[in-house]
């Protein structure tokens, strides 16, 4: 993970979830860590709603105004330009498709200037990128509105609780075809961690924690 990482994507890929266990990763391997919750378009599913979980880890979390409220007019706090001079590994968790990237635009210019990592989190079985040929449609979208590129793509192909190892496995050649498409590295295909066990050795996994969840799926926890 480099210094400041982006993650962007379609609406209900998983880059929060994504995000978050990054985050909470890092930091128990010891780094200082800030997650940014950039998403002010969705407010389903932000990182905010976790931040209770991110700064018991020792996450520091910048959301945006009003974030956890009833408010219908969120925005981004002053804080989040400390992101260019911390010292801090800091995670940008982008809204959704190219409207919830858009408010990257506003920052490309010192995001370009502070170094970047922009991986594009992709889920064959979401309707707008079930094919490689819409997620990279996506991608593009996403990369116009905010003026920066993507370096790498995560496979985050899923089922949410009914997810198998096939499910998984069965998403692999689709992601390839994502990264040759868009000209940048699959850099991984995540994994529940109870999935993990029997995978082929010869592909790059990542094992996840499960963090995002509907209210009906906390129930059952």
């Amino acid at each position: 993970m480099g210094r400041l990482t982006v993650i962007c994507g379609h609406y209900g890929s998983g880059k929060t979830n994504l995000s978050i266990d990054l985050a909470i990763s890092a930091a128990k391997n010891g780094k200082k860590v800030t997650l940014v919750d950039m998403d002010i378009v969705n407010p389903y599913f932000t990182s905010s709603e976790y931040t209770d979980i991110l700064q018991k880890n020792g996450v520091n979390v910048i959301s945006p105004t009003f974030a956890r409220t009833n408010a219908d007019i969120p925005a981004l706090p002053a804080s989040m330009y400390s992101i260019f001079s911390t010292d801090d590994d800091v995670i940008l968790d982008v809204g959704g498709d190219d409207a919830g990237a858009t408010i990257l635009g506003r920052f490309a210019a010192k995001i370009i200037e502070k170094g970047y990592e922009m991986v594009y989190v992709t889920n064959m079985y979401r309707p707008l990128t079930a094919t490689a040929e819409d997620s990279v449609d996506m991608l593009k979208g996403i990369e116009q509105v905010c003026g920066l590129r993507a370096t790498a793509v995560a496979n985050n192909s899923h089922l949410k609780s009914i997810t198998t190892a096939s499910t998984i496995l069965d998403s692999l050649p689709y992601a390839k075809k994502v990264s040759a498409l868009a000209g940048i590295p699959l850099m991984f295909t995540t994994v529940p961690h109870r999935l993990m066990n029997g995978l082929p050795e010869d592909e790059s996994f990542y094992p996840v924690g499960v963090y995002v969840m509907t209210a009906w799926e906390r129930e059952e926890q």
